[in-house]
């Protein structure tokens, strides 16, 4: 197209309410994601810098929320920016792999000693939805275990039982056990292991509250499942910000699958799942009866320049000041009479106080999930701690 047809659209004053209006008419609810949606309406974003967030209103917060946790580094941090503007320059993306994703999965592969090989794609649903498929095939065995109130993307098996929309069938080759319940863990596997072919778990599942699992639960995961040939798959997308090779590291386990995902894509769409050379190897296209694994924009180069710089920048020294940082919000919370659960630079208020709070915290100035999910990104400071204890006050007054 000539440079003279290109017709720039005029920037145009909004509002969130004008753009909730305009929305009801193409978007049920108002906008795509029903996970950030909050009632009467939500606040639409136009732009961030940092720790900040400002919305299309003019009303600017601290963002504690970071695209759920996706943006360790918060807003338009200088190195990623340019990993994104130097690969736009080579263009968007191809039909043939790139050095990029070589690289990012070296980086990976570097950091976590579980992952041996690894292949990419644009969400942490696509991670688990792959995980579970490589286990089943390379297993053999039809069932997953899971446990209860833990999400791990929208993939119909792993939704929780009578999930609209999913037809009940689904749940026929699932196994749902308490969360952290070491007895209930053990009485499944012996009942059902011939039959799994994959145990999931997330170590500190933000649904059921971001509470970390204890060292004997662990433990248990990682005995029970190698002594009967099941595939150990744990759940980095949330946490694995918490450690140069992910939280399992702290349990001293190495599973069999890792699923990684919004902190290795520097922001960007980003899904991985990795692990031993013999389990991947079913993914080997040059091998019969492979597992398929495609996504036209899977590896796209832009997500893994930007993944390779934002994981660059966190490095063990950054890893341990904003877990020191999240730790001393949790202390300052707690001391004003807040229940707050997690780990290092994850958070979460308790259900109760992040629904009656969300509104008062945005209007005083902070960002938080509507479930009370919190995190640090990199450009905050002890100072910015102080900040947001203070207008955390102003909201509770």
């Amino acid at each position: 197209m000539p440079q003279s047809a290109i017709v720039s659209r005029p920037t145009q004053r909004t509002s969130s309410e004008s753009l909730y209006e305009q929305a009801l008419e193409r978007l049920p609810g108002g906008n795509t994601r029903t996970s950030i949606f909050v009632s009467p309406r939500p606040p639409y974003a136009a732009r961030g810098e940092g720790f900040t967030l400002t919305d299309v209103d003019g009303h600017t917060v601290i963002d504690l929320q970071n695209n759920m946790t996706a943006l360790v580094h918060g807003h338009r941090h200088p190195a990623v920016v340019a990993a994104v503007t130097e690969a736009l320059a080579d263009g968007l993306s191809f039909g043939l792999p790139t050095a990029a994703e070589v690289e990012l999965a070296d980086e990976l592969t570097r950091r976590i000693a579980a992952v041996e090989r690894i292949r990419f794609g644009n969400s942490g649903t696509e991670a688990v939805m792959s995980a579970l498929r490589i286990a089943r095939a390379y297993t053999g065995r039809p069932a997953i275990l899971r446990f209860a109130g833990a999400y791990h993307g929208t993939y119909d098996p792993i939704l929780p039982d009578g999930a609209p929309g999913v037809p009940p069938a689904t749940w026929g080759d699932v196994v749902t056990v308490p969360f952290g319940d070491t007895g209930a863990f053990r009485e499944a596997v012996s009942r059902h292991g011939r039959r799994l072919a994959a145990v999931v778990a997330d170590l500190m599942p933000n649904r059921p509250g971001l509470v970390p699992a204890g060292e004997e639960f662990a433990r248990a995961l990682r005995d029970e499942t190698e002594r009967r040939g099941i595939v150990l798959i744990v759940d980095e997308v949330i946490t694995f910000r918490l450690g140069t090779g992910g939280m399992h590291g702290e349990y001293d386990i190495l599973p069999d699958l890792v699923t990684l995902g919004k902190t290795i894509g520097g922001g960007l769409p980003v899904g991985a799942v990795g692990g031993r050379a013999e389990i991947m190897a079913v993914t080997d296209p040059r091998e019969q009866g492979y597992v398929e694994h495609g996504g036209t924009f899977t590896a796209n180069p832009l997500t893994m320049r930007a993944g390779l710089a934002a994981l660059e920048a966190l490095d063990a020294v950054e890893i341990g000041r904003i877990n020191g940082l999240g730790e001393l919000l949790r202390r300052q919370l707690t001391g004003l009479g807040y229940q707050v659960n997690g780990r290092g630079s994850l958070l979460r208020l308790a259900p109760g106080a992040s629904e009656r709070l969300w509104w008062p915290l945005y209007r005083a100035g902070v960002l938080i999930a509507k479930n009370g999910l919190a995190c640090i990104s990199t450009p905050m400071k002890e100072s910015t701690i102080e900040e947001i204890v203070r207008r955390v006050g102003r909201a509770a007054a």
